[in-house]
């Protein structure tokens, strides 16, 4: 391997970093291709990823022709890099570190840099891009320190000398010789309409130790020890990049735009937080005993949709200035399949199995023993009636399709909305009309029993009175809605339809319109089938799905046959699913 080309590496080739506020992507050959400055759903100033020749990224690899292999330090999300020349290795410790008592209040992002054997001789850069092309960076000298602007964001490097010639370029960048036994960082900081700290490079590499001890403390207390631990850590580790701190939103993955298929135009931005994914987070989390990030996040989720829980919404933004107005931007696209979008259309979209995931979250709360406020109570209420009256609306669906039609998946979710709140009415955290929310219920599961099962695919369907399929019912095996003859019948009726080997396309009719198996939709199969009994085929899935990580643990969106991932990344979803499918296959193996 020479200098990374200037075309974007595969998705799968990434690794996440985190702070609480923003992630960083660095792909094998040490180069940062993707950073938002300051927050994650702020625009990037490193995007290469997304636009190769004028994104912005920063570089550091050997001269040489080189080889390397990475892997996060066990139970952190600090990556290590070693890089092999003919000449010697060096190891690359990449961190965004974090403070004494939490996240620095200013981006750093520190790069170890020491000499393993021989000696090695190292180009690095740090060059800022025009943020999606709207901002061009430019340079600036204050006391004798060159500092970096780019609209709002001020960048600064220290720790090794830049050498860069024209003292007005907007890059840091140099060469410098590793021998063994040296030992040097690379610090960039950065921030937004606020003053600059240059840090001093000896703080900043106690501060790498001090960001390793941090995320070893935080996984101390993660207290899974069931099968696939090790796989199960790591999602949690990268949901745990997912959780924007300020707030306690959980974004659904760390990037826009990354394709769903090579014709294009399903690129959407995911940087926001779903309703849906919050709470299979939420409930992984209280599982995990992580109370923390469990009280955060359900605090955030409730003040968002007491707002206007009438007319819920399906996502919403990690902060309350951020906007899911779609803006498309003038840039190639990773491996030019466009478009370049911020915002998500589907903000505005109606869709009713969102109910089920808002009040399951409440019920694992209340369930951990925790107490519901007064206002969160009458929430519960409110959202129950609601349900009552507007379940036989059609709606847009799981998958945010644009037609409105019956969903099954969605009846199912209004169903165990009402489910919830009857629990959560049982354990005195919901008042209301019980009698009415019961009732309810079983004329939702009546409807979807006559309606949504076709006798010829031997299966619950996608949209009532028609034949397609939709994956998203086996998540209705663990909600409890059908773990009978029904669902084992949907679950092969899905394999033998949808399925390519273990992975699992979303729906009838994905493939052809050029999507790739969807990763979550594979570990639900895995969960669904140990709810219908069949645990030792539940597990052989799962033992071939953990091995279809990346080589640091991460999943995307979508993954081919050949194990190229598509979509954005990391996905939490992905993780989300893998967690719930090991924790149910372990609770029904007992």
């Amino acid at each position: 391997m020479t200098e990374p080309e200037m075309d974007a590496p595969a998705i799968e080739d990434h690794a996440a970093l985190g702070d609480g506020r923003t992630v960083a992507l660095v792909d094998r050959s040490g180069t940062v291709d993707w950073l938002p400055i300051p927050s994650l759903d702020s625009q990037p100033v490193f995007a290469s990823l997304l636009d190769p020749g004028r994104g912005g990224r920063m570089l550091l690899h050997p001269v040489a022709d080189f080889t390397s292999r990475r892997r996060y330090l066990p139970g952190t999300n600090v990556l290590e890099t070693t890089f092999t020349t003919d000449h010697g290795s060096v190891r690359v410790t990449d961190a965004l570190v974090t403070g004494v008592a939490g996240r620095l209040p200013w981006l750093e992002f520190a790069r170890r840099i020491e000499g393993v054997s021989g000696t090695v001789v190292m180009d690095w850069a740090v060059e800022p891009g025009t943020v999606l092309g709207m901002s061009s960076p430019w340079a600036e000298h204050i006391d004798g320190n060159r500092i970096l602007r780019v609209g709002t964001v001020n960048i600064g490097v220290t720790g090794l000398d830049d050498t860069e010639e024209d003292p007005s370029a907007a890059r840091f960048g140099g060469r410098i010789r590793v021998a063994e036994g040296s030992r040097r960082t690379l610090t960039v900081v950065a921030t937004q309409d606020e003053p600059l700290h240059l840090p001093v490079p000896g703080n900043v590499d106690l501060g790498i130790d001090r960001t390793v001890s941090n995320w070893e403390l935080w996984s101390r207390t993660f207290s899974y020890d069931g099968p696939w631990a090790d796989a199960v850590q790591r999602s949690a580790l990268a949901l745990k990049l997912l959780l924007y701190a300020p707030t306690g939103a959980i974004a659904a993955a760390a990037t826009t735009s990354l394709p769903e298929t090579p014709r294009g135009g399903k690129n959407w931005d995911y940087r926001f937080a779903w309703v849906r994914d919050t709470a299979y987070a939420l409930r992984a989390l209280a599982r995990f005993g992580l109370r923390e990030e469990t009280h955060a996040s359900i605090s955030w989720l409730l003040r968002a949709v007491k707002g206007d829980h009438a007319e819920l919404r399906i996502l919403y933004g990690l902060r309350e200035e951020s906007s899911a107005q779609p803006q498309e931007h003038d840039v190639p696209g990773w491996r030019d399949i466009g478009p370049v979008v911020t915002g998500n259309r589907a903000a505005t979209q109606l869709q009713l199995g969102v109910y089920g995931d808002l009040l399951s979250v409440a019920l694992a709360y209340a369930a951990e023993g925790n107490v519901l406020d007064v206002p969160t109570r009458r929430l519960v209420s409110d959202v129950a009636d609601r349900v009552c009256d507007v379940w036989r609306q059609p709606d847009s669906g799981m998958w945010e399709l644009t037609e409105l039609r019956h969903h099954t998946s969605s009846k199912m979710g209004c169903w165990q909305a009402l489910q919830s709140a009857l629990q959560l009415a049982e354990l005195g955290q919901a008042q209301g009309n019980p009698a009415r929310w019961r009732r309810e219920a079983d004329l939702i599961h009546a409807w979807v029993d006559e309606n949504c099962w076709s006798e010829r695919l031997g299966a619950y369907t996608m949209v009532a009175g028609e034949d397609e399929l939709d994956a998203s019912v086996l998540l209705h095996a663990p909600s409890g809605f059908d773990r009978g003859e029904r669902m084992r019948s949907t679950i092969a009726a899905l394999r033998r339809e949808l399925g390519r080997g273990s992975l699992l396309y979303r729906f009838t009719g994905a493939e052809a319109e050029g999507e790739r198996p969807f990763v979550a939709c594979s570990f639900w199969l895995a969960a669904a089938l140990a709810c219908v009994g069949d645990v030792r085929e539940a597990t052989e899935l799962m033992d071939d799905l953990v091995k279809r990580s990346n080589e640091v643990g991460l999943y995307a969106e979508m993954m081919d046959e050949d194990g190229s991932f598509w979509g954005n990344f990391p996905q939490g979803l992905s993780h989300l699913g893998l967690i719930d499918a090991a924790l149910t296959i372990a609770d029904l193996s007992r």
